[in-house]
């Protein structure tokens, strides 16, 4: 947990490092005079603050962030059972390896299109979601599982450890670095994708819909709002998820 804490303390952002990109942002918008173009961070906070009044604009956060945040969890199960079936049989694994490979492959836009002929707009994202998920939680996990030290499950099993405890006690500690790396990854890109969905389905009241808005009717002001807002949650998104999860992991160590 040393290790993970050190690496966790050097990818933080310091805020010196924000006011120095946000200094730059606001020269460019100042020299190209253009708020088409690009609006100056002064502008996107004051206009983010008229919009927080707004009732409109608290539903539309919940609205994508229970739908984007449902499907990061359903794949996140889904994906560890999955690599737990795999493990354990080889066919399972061969039958899965084509539709995982599949997903990795194919643009998120175009999974957006196609199935937008057999799913809602309203529902559009939690499944994108969890397709762009899936796989690296999948991967990730079988991947953990198989690093199992070999020594230590032959030991278990000369001195008949009971099920639960090797799970517990080998399995557990080996697989819980690589989940915790697929989840840190997957945060992001469940955001990420999930917007796209929306932004393409265009599901009413999403954060999706206002972003496709402010382009339509070129409200640039509006569109940076509402990028800062999705950054802003997918990030403590990923801070929470990843803090109770490392404190799960202590906690288990302390068992």
């Amino acid at each position: 947990m040393n290790s993970t804490s050190s690496a966790n303390r050097r990818g933080t952002i310091r805020v010196w490092s924000v006011l120095f990109w946000l200094g730059i942002w606001q020269l460019v918008a100042m020299t190209l005079g253009q708020d088409i173009l690009l609006v100056s961070p002064i502008a996107v906070i004051l206009h983010l603050f008229e919009q927080v009044q707004v009732s409109s604009f608290w539903r539309s956060i919940g609205y994508s962030f229970s739908r984007i945040a449902g499907g990061f969890l359903l794949a996140t199960l889904m994906g560890v059972l999955f690599a737990i079936f795999s493990y354990r049989s080889r066919w399972v694994e061969e039958l899965l390896a084509p539709p995982i490979q599949t997903i990795k492959a194919t643009p998120v836009a175009s999974f957006v299109i196609l199935t937008l002929v057999w799913i809602s707009p309203q529902n559009l994202s939690v499944f994108i979601s969890f397709l762009m998920v899936l796989p690296l939680i999948y991967t990730n996990v079988l991947m953990g599982i198989r690093s199992t030290d070999e020594r230590l499950l032959e030991m278990a099993q000369v001195f008949r450890v009971p099920t639960y405890r090797r799970i517990r006690y080998i399995y557990l500690s080996q697989v819980l670095p690589y989940f915790r790396s697929a989840c840190s990854v997957a945060l992001g890109l469940s955001w990420k994708a999930g917007i796209a969905a929306e932004v393409i389905g265009l599901p009413q009241g999403s954060i999706g819909e206002k972003l496709y808005q402010a382009k339509i009717y070129l409200d640039t002001p509006d569109m940076f709002a509402w990028t800062l807002v999705i950054i802003t949650i997918s990030v403590w998104f990923e801070k929470i998820f990843l803090i109770l999860l490392d404190r799960a992991m202590i906690k288990m160590e302390h068992l």
